[in-house]
C-alpha cells in the first residue's frame, strides 16, 4: 500500500484540547489552529519520509517500518520508536501518544490518542 503523495489538511476534531494536553504552548496552539497544513509523504518500499508544515513549523520524519528509529514529535522532542504496518495503517507510540494514519482513496487519516482525548485530521490528496 502506497502513502506517497502531498495532502492538505481539510478539517481536524479536538486541535486545541489534544495540544495544550500533550504539553504545546498556548501561543504555537493558537497560531496552529487555523492554519492549514500539508503532509508530503515520500514512500520507497517500506521507507517513508514525512515532512509536515504548518505554517512556519516543519515536522520531518524519515522511517522505514518496523525499524526504531529517531523520530520528533509535535512538542519537537526526538524520541526512538518503531512506526509498523498494522492492518494497512501506519500505527506508532510516542511518549503516551499513539497515532495511527490510513490511506482511502484521495483521503489521509490521522487519528491521534493521548490518555482519553482523541485529535482527528482528514487531509485530501493535493499531488
Amino acid at each position: 500500500m502506497s502513502f506517497a503523495g502531498t495532502y492538505e489538511l481539510e478539517k481536524h476534531e479536538n486541535f486545541e484540547a489534544f495540544m495544550k494536553a500533550i504539553g504545546v504552548p498556548d501561543e504555537l496552539i493558537q497560531k496552529g489552529k487555523d492554519i492549514k497544513s500539508v503532509t508530503e509523504i515520500k514512500q520507497d518500499g517500506n521507507h517513508l519520509v514525512v515532512t509536515v508544515t504548518t505554517g512556519p513549523k516543519v515536522l520531518h520524519n524519515e522511517f522505514t517500518l518496523g525499524e526504531e528509529t529517531e523520530l520528533e514529535t509535535l512538542t519537537d522532542e526526538k524520541i526512538r520508536s518503531t512506526v509498523n504496518l498494522k492492518d494497512g495503517k501506519l500505527v506508532v507510540k510516542l511518549k503516551g501518544v499513539t497515532s495511527v494514519t490510513e490511506i482511502s482513496g484521495d483521503t489521509l487519516t490521522n487519528v491521534m490518542t493521548f490518555k482519553d482525548l482523541v485529535y482527528h485530521r482528514v487531509s485530501k490528496r493535493v499531488a
